[in-house]
């Protein structure tokens, strides 16, 4: 099931996605084929029931498909060849941080660039969204503890990020946590391939097989410590090509079954 957050006619509403997932070519995707059946309430936490209503997936403005309650915890380099460009080694146990909900924006939101910041990149990667609560889980139930997947981006001040020596500020700033269009719950995830463009240039090309650490191991090592709680996120990292972006630039990132996330880049 494909579960979108939307607004229509200046309400916020959730619904479910129907119809097949187009095509995507350069960051661009035709979705003049896809309805979205309207629910009574929030599907995440209450049991939501179709209103009858439906709506053409182009006539509605997505938002953000959750806004995390709790936080969202982020993996660094998860994929060798990300780890390489940037001139770091592998690490041997998962390398998390966190960020906080103000950082989220969804689906043509725009990614505004601080002012403290010369160097901004993109990341493209899967999200995990977490739908029971989750403490010294083995990697064996993890997935009994996953809601579903979305598409994010990692939005990064590089500059900030080495200078500050940890990561809060240069990955957790407004509007450096893009997540959408909408939460797949039914999703094989061994070998899922991650894609990113600026300006429709493809830029990164990977897929979830190469995960240095997969999505139980993650869930299993961040819940020994850590208690992740419903619509808790988790990003799992990002294949090679990241690269700067600058006001002007768009920002697509495709993940198999989950769509295209697009945000435009603006100054703040």
């Amino acid at each position: 099931m494909r579960i979108a957050r939307f607004v229509h006619q200046d309400e916020p509403k959730y619904g479910v996605v129907e119809g097949e997932v187009p095509a995507i070519e350069n960051g661009d995707w035709d979705t003049t084929g896809l309805e979205i059946a309207v629910l009574d309430s929030d599907p995440f936490f209450t049991p939501a029931q179709s209103t009858g209503e439906r709506l053409k997936f182009d006539d509605v403005r997505l938002v953000s498909p959750i806004l995390p309650r709790s936080k969202i915890i982020g993996v660094g380099r998860n994929f060798a060849d990300h780890a390489a460009e940037l001139g770091n080694e592998v690490p041997v146990s998962p390398l998390s941080f966190f960020k906080p909900n103000t950082s989220v924006i969804g689906p043509g939101d725009p990614i505004r660039l601080p002012a403290i910041s010369e160097y901004v990149s993109y990341e493209a990667e899967l999200a995990v969204i977490i739908g029971r609560v989750a403490k010294g889980v083995k990697a064996e139930n993890a997935f009994d503890h996953v809601l579903g997947y979305t598409a994010s981006n990692d939005v990064t001040l590089r500059d900030i990020q080495r200078s500050d020596k940890q990561w809060t500020r240069a990955k957790g700033f407004d509007t450096s946590s893009p997540l959408g269009p909408w939460i797949e719950t039914s999703l094989e995830v061994d070998d899922l391939g991650i894609r990113s463009w600026v300006d429709g240039e493809l830029k990164q090309d990977g897929t979830t097989a190469d995960f240095i650490f997969d999505i139980p191991t993650l869930i299993e090592h961040l819940s020994e410590t850590i208690t992740l709680l419903p619509g808790d996120v988790i990003l799992t990292g990002t294949p090679a090509g990241v690269g700067q972006i600058v006001a002007g630039n768009r920002v697509d990132i495709a993940i198999e079954g989950l769509g295209v996330l697009s945000n435009p880049v603006m100054d703040a």
